[in-house]
């Protein structure tokens, strides 16, 4: 990939229902670069969601581009958009992304099949991120922290250059919390770009940059 692994030119997103517009995100611009751990932050209902959503290619903006890389991520077809989303950029969610009739170590590699990386080293990612032993597990069996590794390994997969959370660390203790920020920045280390949107204050002390959403609008 050339140019910056992740960005956004002037993004907006607009929702219509019957006679009542929703301006959810007006001219929102962004680069996040390699081995830096951005934080969006911002009260509820600013378009944190919305705004990471466009930038992984589940939604589309109504105007703007989203870039990974070299490459255009909107108003490319859903197909190719699934693509590069699978290969390009791991979601982590504080809801969880794993499937729970599929254990650990099975997530991983399914994830790895739909990303084309069928041959990728699923048991040496979770022994990286210390979730080896429970790779056999199902997701309602791990722990807050174990699931929130088990998640980060899904989102890592494919060894993805984009790294996006959306409240990652909503629902953990503060040690758990502290453990997940440490292998975020971990990651940002070795090259990739991190971004994560929250309201936590441990999560914007950690971030190298923190960009405030305001009514759809980055602050000055």
């Amino acid at each position: 990939m050339t140019g910056e692994p992740l960005r956004a030119d002037r993004l907006y997103r607009f929702y219509r229902a019957g006679d009542e517009e929703t301006l959810a995100l007006q001219g929102v611009s962004l680069t996040v670069s390699k081995g830096e751990v951005v934080a969006v932050v911002g009260p509820s209902g600013a378009g944190k969601s919305t705004l990471l959503a466009c930038l992984t290619g589940l939604d589309e903006p109504t105007g703007g581009t989203v870039w990974l890389g070299a490459r255009r991520l909107s108003h490319q077809p859903e197909a190719l958009r699934a693509r590069l989303r699978a290969r390009q950029i791991g979601v982590v969610t504080q809801a969880g992304n794993l499937f729970g009739h599929l254990s650990v170590l099975d997530n991983v590699k399914m994830v790895q099949r739909l990303g084309g990386a069928s041959n990728g080293d699923a048991h040496g990612l979770l022994e990286s991120l210390g979730i080896a032993a429970r790779g056999g597990a199902y997701p309602p069996e791990l722990s807050g922290g174990e699931s929130s590794r088990a998640g980060l390994a899904v989102a890592l997969a494919n060894d993805p250059p984009v790294l996006v959370a959306d409240e990652p660390t909503g629902e953990l203790d503060e040690a758990t919390e502290q453990t997940l920020l440490i292998l975020l920045r971990q990651r940002a280390d070795q090259g990739k770009a991190v971004l994560i949107a929250s309201h936590s204050a441990a999560v914007r002390r950690s971030a190298d940059r923190v960009l405030t959403l305001r009514d759809g609008k980055l602050a000055a």
